[in-house]
């Protein structure tokens, strides 16, 4: 009974704690995204109380994550974008492609994929962390310094041409689909084209100003006209909240720095009646399911970004569990990866439905959670429950938060996610590939195109592109670490094997022996390809002794036809002494055994091989 009450206590402390330092967060990152503070708010609440349930890491503390934001907020841009800007219309869809996410998490988890996420190389993890980074930093500038592209007029108005000829082109289609654009009558079109007004004009601009505006590129775009329009209150509070966070860390770290920030700054700003920007509403009373999501249902408006989603499954399972591994060896226990991607997956799916952001394990939030006294799975669960009882309490009053000290919050976010490990390590990486004049380190190379493609062009393809990069650079070391390790390759000379020291003389001229030592697979085809080069013009047999050729890959298999073939071509007859079984199976199932090396030519020791030789000699000088 002590026992319980004492692992009680200190998951409520810790829950209570984690349920604090996450409710800035969580409502920083739903207005980043592009859903709204409610949209991080329930994503924290219904994740972290289900990932706890049944996942397997037992102090962990889940909800929206800067790297999950920056990858929704990809996500639902592109969707409203494909929706005329109206974020009502895209809604299903965004959280149509949430859910997928979250159900490919589970499938993940249940396949026993969790075991194998730790192999992503560091590099495209390190590169893709310090773009989110960047992402969250330079998108946050705007709101920072009070500037909404929407409303500054001299730049929506450069819109408008292209907002005319947009509804235009809408109506056009509409009739299409119904059927009644024809040559004959377009009495319908013009009708229709009466809709076009000023204000019709002037919303789809504004539209149109957002999304070009939107994302690392879009900002940088309009960066002059933001400083030229600065909203200097907006700034004083965003820079405020900076300030008030970092230097809140260096008095106390026992009271989160950030929800200091938070009350300080949003408390003086409402008490001061000062003119500034509010978040959105918060929605008052419990969650509502979003029905929406199954009513209105499109496969053709998510099937485009099945891959996106699978990505975010595969972001949120790294996450997590590189937190769970946190948590482990701060709690000396073992988590169960499989088990944590099925209970972050039917958090995220059951978010989803409340529409609700995406998330993963937080470190941040987990490591209070632990350090507060958080034992068990009940530490989760009730920082669940303590940010709907501030939902439900608070609601009225989180929605006079300012904008800006939210963008201040995400600022600090942006810069404590970079991989600053992995940066101030670029100049003492060891330089092992050559390109043309530059030698580089294939690591670093690996990281700054995870880091740029990530930050200028899209998430999901960089770390597409960044696994593909290393894998091929990690198959090429280890190729090359094989070739020199293996006899595989031709030597001026071959090292005699005991068995060999009695050689018979007078068959030297005519018999060359081939060791093979090691696997032959795609790293050392090119050195094998090349034995035909070292055997000498007298030769008539060659024999291959495959003992310790353990392994053979299809690139291997076929270098081993060419090379027999060659021989063939020559009239030199390869034989084969004690061939083990892997590399006879792969033989035997292209025909390289019967066909270029029949049963007889196959021995099982050297010593019978050599017996054979001398018959078949004798027997043709007879």
């Amino acid at each position: 009974m002590r026992s319980f009450i004492s692992s009680f206590k200190g998951d409520f402390f810790g829950g209570l704690t984690a349920g604090v330092v996450a409710l800035p967060l969580a409502l920083a990152f739903g207005v980043s995204s592009g859903l709204g503070p409610s949209a991080g708010l329930y994503g924290a609440i219904f994740i972290s109380f289900f990932a706890a349930l049944f996942g397997g890491t037992n102090t962990q503390i889940s909800g929206p994550t800067a790297p999950m934001t920056a990858v929704s907020m990809v996500i639902i841009a592109d969707i409203v974008a494909h929706n005329d800007g109206n974020i009502e219309q895209a809604l299903p869809a965004i959280l149509g492609v949430f859910l997928m996410a979250g159900l490919f998490q589970i499938i993940l988890g249940v396949l026993g994929i969790g075991k194998y996420i730790r192999y992503i190389p560091y590099p495209v993890v390190s590169g893709f962390m310090t773009a989110i980074g960047l992402i969250i930093i330079i998108t946050q500038i705007l709101p920072a310094i009070g500037y909404y592209p929407q409303e500054d007029l001299n730049y929506v108005e450069e819109f408008k041409p292209e907002a005319e000829e947009l509804i235009l082109e809408n109506i056009l289609e509409e009739e299409a689909e119904e059927g009644i654009l024809v040559l004959e009558d377009f009495e319908e079109t013009i009708n229709r084209s009466n809709e076009i007004t000023e204000k019709s004009i002037l919303k789809e601009a504004r539209t149109l100003a957002v999304s070009e505006a939107s994302g690392v590129i879009g900002t940088l775009k309009v960066f002059a006209k933001a400083f030229r329009n600065i909203n200097w209150l907006e700034l004083i509070l965003a820079l405020s909240t900076i300030i008030v966070i970092y230097g809140f860390k260096r008095i106390t770290k026992t009271i989160p720095s950030t929800l200091t920030g938070l009350i300080l700054i949003s408390g003086l700003a409402y008490v001061f009646d000062l003119d500034y920007r509010t978040i959105e509403k918060i929605p008052e009373g419990f969650p509502v399911l979003n029905l929406q999501i199954f009513s209105k249902f499109k496969f053709s408006s998510i099937s485009p970004y099945i891959f996106t989603a699978l990505t975010l499954a595969l972001l949120g399972a790294i996450d997590s569990l590189l937190t769970s591994v946190v948590a482990d060896n701060m709690t000396k226990t073992k988590h169960k990866p499989n088990k944590e991607l099925i209970g972050q997956g039917i958090g995220n799916s059951i978010a989803a439905l409340f529409a609700g952001l995406p998330g993963a394990g937080a470190t941040i939030r987990t490591v209070v959670n632990i350090n507060s006294g958080g034992k068990t799975k009940f530490s989760g669960m009730l920082s669940s429950v303590f940010l709907l009882l501030i939902l439900l309490v608070l609601g009225p009053v989180a929605s006079q938060i300012p904008a800006a000290v939210l963008a201040g919050i995400l600022i600090t976010v942006g810069i404590s996610v970079m991989d600053y490990k992995g940066l101030r390590a670029i100049p003492s990486m060891p330089k092992d590939i050559t390109i043309g004049p530059l030698r580089l380190s294939s690591e670093v190379m690996v990281m700054l195109v995870v880091l740029i493609l990530s930050t200028f062009w899209n998430l999901v393809y960089a770390v597409g592109i960044g696994l593909v990069i290393a894998s091929l650079m990690f198959m090429k070391k280890i190729g090359d670490l094989t070739a020199k390790r293996s006899e595989v390759k031709a030597l001026p000379k071959e090292k005699l094997w005991p068995d060999e020291r009695n050689f018979p003389i007078n068959l030297k001229e005519q018999v060359f022996i081939k060791h093979l030592k090691g696997p032959l697979f795609f790293g050392t085809t090119s050195e094998f390809l090349a034995l035909s080069e070292q055997i000498p013009k007298t030769a008539e047999f060659v024999i291959l002794r495959l003992d310790l050729m353990q392994y053979m890959d299809q690139s291997g298999l076929y270098a081993m036809e060419e090379v027999l073939l060659e021989l063939k071509k020559n009239d030199i007859t390869p034989l084969f002494v004690d061939i083990l079984d892997q590399p006879k199976y792969m033989m035997e199932r292209i025909g390289i055994i019967p066909d270029l090396v029949p049963p007889e030519h196959i021995f099982a020791k050297f010593s019978k091989c050599v017996k054979w030789i001398q018959k078949t000699i004798n027997r043709s000088q007879v």
